[in-house]
């Protein structure tokens, strides 16, 4: 890694050692890390596809359930939401209870939120569906890295493999905008993905081999209400202030966010089995894999989010002309993914997500203007640049997840880093959203301005990433 801390370094040489008798409780027969792999990764894609879906089909569902544009926010905000909230606990879930039984559970329970998705009337049904297909969204995921650390015990396994799982992490937000434009009807889109999910579901239950690492102790569900409550009133604050940030309701629900966390965090420090070990937060490492899965969400996801809904509404662009377009980020952040695991051993991690994050505001910086031109070929180079940031950021961000925990804790540290990811997604989302359609110069300004936030956002995380020392 970086040299700052050398408990991931131990991790590493231990990890043969401490997986592998995680298992002993059920005397499992071996893990399979092919199947495994392919079907974590499989499972990771549907999640991504689903979470992506109303980036490019946004004017079709808020027009179906009459949304209006303030309330537009939550059309998107629900999966991040739910993921948010549900993260850290599933990823504790995991460890203690067994990574097969979340990830099964999870993607079963993905299946069929996203299909009750398709049959909402209105606008808060099918975000509370949305938010239903987060929590599902979130034990998948957390327990996934859970699984292939435990499947490839040895560190080159481990970081192919968490290469691989990055890549698929690309690999769904790219095709997702594809597959939800070409699908006749937004309802269809969800009925698909549900049914993808049932089927890895189904054989999940087949392929895979339990793990679990007990601490004993009962779940940390005081932990899970007060840190969802605290995502709620967040997001809910940052969505009404589009219409204002000075009214009431907005600084009492920012007051309420402040107080809820404050709570988490005290029953954080007396619970036996905490969703999350406070005391991680000495390690360099464990910290510049939480800043930087936040900033993900607050400077890239924000924007791409926002963008085609945007490009739709003031350049005229079909829902298909905008997922191609989508397709150029994502499509070669999925390669950059695959190939950056040659990085390893040349570039220590967090300069790799310093150099992401400055790739990301270098790229979207080169954007500027094209909106106000009602050019979409102004966007491709700075498109292109940015998909090489986030190639290697979500190559750089699961493998430090997991390497800056214990190998007995992996759900948990790949749930802390997927859930400050989800958090700064939520508020990137509804951020960018207010600054693009807000502005007095209107969208063409406002997206201008929104992509300088971005970039500076971006630029703050590749600075703090790399400027973090250990604590003492």
């Amino acid at each position: 890694m970086t040299g700052a801390d050398p408990s991931p370094a131990t991790t590493k040489t231990t990890a043969a050692t401490d997986v592998r008798p995680d298992a002993a409780p059920r005397r499992d027969s071996p893990p399979r890390p092919g199947a495994t792999l392919a079907l974590t990764s499989a499972a990771t894609a549907v999640a991504l596809m689903t979470y992506t879906a109303p980036i490019v089909t946004l004017p079709d569902t808020a027009a179906a359930l009459h949304t209006p544009l303030s309330a537009q926010a939550w059309l998107l905000n629900g999966t991040p939401l739910g993921l948010a909230a549900l993260l850290l606990v599933a990823g504790s879930l995991a460890d203690d209870y067994g990574r097969r039984r979340i990830f099964v559970s999870g993607t079963l329970a993905l299946g069929i939120t996203t299909a009750l998705g398709a049959l909402a009337t209105t606008t808060w049904l099918f975000t509370l569906a949305r938010i239903a297909q987060g929590a599902a969204s979130a034990a998948l995921l957390a327990s996934s890295l859970g699984l292939i650390v435990h499947a490839f015990p040895t560190p080159g396994g481990r970081l192919r493999a968490t290469g691989v799982w990055g890549a698929f992490v690309t690999g769904g937000i790219a095709v997702g905008p594809l597959i939800a434009a070409g699908i006749p009807g937004w309802r269809a889109v969800y009925g698909v993905l549900g049914a993808a999910a049932l089927i890895v579901a189904a054989l999940g239950t087949r392929a895979l081999t339990e793990s679990r690492s007990p601490r004993g102790g009962r779940p940390d569900f005081a932990g899970a209400v007060t840190f969802g409550l605290a995502l709620v009133s967040l997001v809910a604050a940052l969505t009404l202030g589009r219409d204002g940030w000075l009214r009431t309701p907005v600084w009492l629900l920012l007051a309420a966010t402040v107080l809820l966390l404050a709570v988490f965090a005290l029953v954080e420090h007396r619970t036996k089995t905490p969703m999350i070990d406070l005391s991680l937060l000495r390690r360099p490492d464990f910290l510049a894999s939480s800043l930087g899965g936040l900033f993900t969400g607050l400077s890239v996801i924000g924007l791409f989010s926002v963008l085609p809904a945007v490009l739709q509404r003031s350049l005229g662009m079909s829902a298909m002309d905008t997922a191609w377009l989508t397709l150029l980020w994502a499509g070669l952040a999925f390669a950059v993914a695959l190939q950056a695991r040659r990085l390893a051993g040349r570039v220590p991690t967090r300069v790799q997500l310093a150099l992401a994050f400055v790739l990301h505001a270098a790229g979207v910086l080169t954007m500027l203007g094209a909106v106000g031109a009602g050019s979409a070929a102004r966007l491709v180079p700075g498109m292109l640049v940015a998909g090489v940031g986030s190639g290697l950021l979500n190559a750089a961000l699961p493998l430090l997840a997991v390497e800056s925990v214990p190998p007995t804790r992996a759900a948990m540290g790949s749930g802390a880093q997927q859930t400050f990811r989800y958090i700064g997604s939520c508020a990137g989302v509804a951020l960018t959203l207010a600054i693009a359609t807000s502005s007095s110069g209107g969208v063409a300004r406002g997206t201008d301005v929104a992509m300088v936030v971005s970039a500076v956002l971006a630029l703050v995380a590749a600075v703090a990433v790399v400027g973090l020392r250990e604590r003492k």
